[in-house]
């Protein structure tokens, strides 16, 4: 088992390091790289919509903008979230990486026989995930209306659609902005009938009322509301829609 991994620092010298000594260890596959946290959530983000998850990030901690804890809290909010190895110059923050469950925590300068620790912790428990049963009831999510906080389940979502770091659960009765990012939200609810169609768009299966292709261009209709579908996300859409509507009766 190879792993694909995120690398992600500001600086590009010590960014280009770590890339060095990543590639040189044979458990290490793809690697793919970050200058800021907030583009970290958007290869991660990339990465889940094209059905190929990262399996572990290895952060930075001070960085401008979104910083190392802030994006590790982001993270460990997926259902199967990737493993997490700080790489940092500062000792103090270990307490922070202990809260967020983090795989491990390397000082730099980084010595390979360091990260080759790292990396087997991360292949461990990579394994581990793995061979773990999935979640049974997906959670609901909490929403403020009117400074009462109420829980909208899966069942109650037609469509979620991307804001940023946000999410707006769309319902029969409204929307709701929750503060996570869709492709956490994703992963959360992976198990509840949604279906990724485009990186903008997460669509309860169910919901679907038609599928139009006009001209090459794929959408489909949930609650009243035209929403395209990637390329790449057509024939897997088509197919599960195939398949729900030989199971009904």
């Amino acid at each position: 088992m190879t792993l694909r991994v995120l690398a992600v620092d500001d600086e590009a010298p010590a960014l280009d390091d770590l890339v060095h000594l990543l590639r040189a260890d044979p458990r290490i596959g793809e690697i793919d790289t970050a200058r800021d946290g907030a583009a970290a959530l958007r290869k991660l983000d990339r990465a889940l919509a094209e059905g190929r998850p990262v399996a572990a990030v290895f952060l930075d901690i001070r960085m401008p903008g979104l910083d190392g804890t802030v994006l590790g809290r982001v993270l460990a909010q997926f259902a199967r979230a990737p493993q997490i190895v700080y790489v940092t110059a500062y000792e103090e923050h270990a307490v922070d990486a202990f809260e967020i469950k983090a795989t491990d925590y390397i000082l730099k300068p980084v010595r390979p026989e360091r990260l080759a620790v790292a990396i087997r912790r991360v292949t461990e428990a990579v394994g581990e995930d793995e061979a773990a049963p999935e979640p049974s009831e997906p959670e609901a999510m909490p929403v403020e209306l009117g400074g009462v906080t109420r829980f909208v389940t899966p069942g109650e979502v037609l469509y979620v659609e991307a804001q940023g770091d946000y999410a707006r659960l769309h319902t029969s009765g409204g929307s709701h902005l929750v503060r996570i990012p869709l492709a956490a939200l994703s992963e959360r609810w992976s198990g509840a009938g949604f279906v990724r169609v485009h990186r903008s768009h997460l669509v309860a299966l169910a919901a679907i009322t038609e599928l139009r292709l006009d001209s090459g261009r794929c959408t489909v209709v949930v609650g009243g509301a035209e929403l395209p579908v990637a390329r790449r996300h057509v024939r897997e859409l088509r197919d599960l829609l195939v398949r729900r509507a030989r199971r009904s009766p």
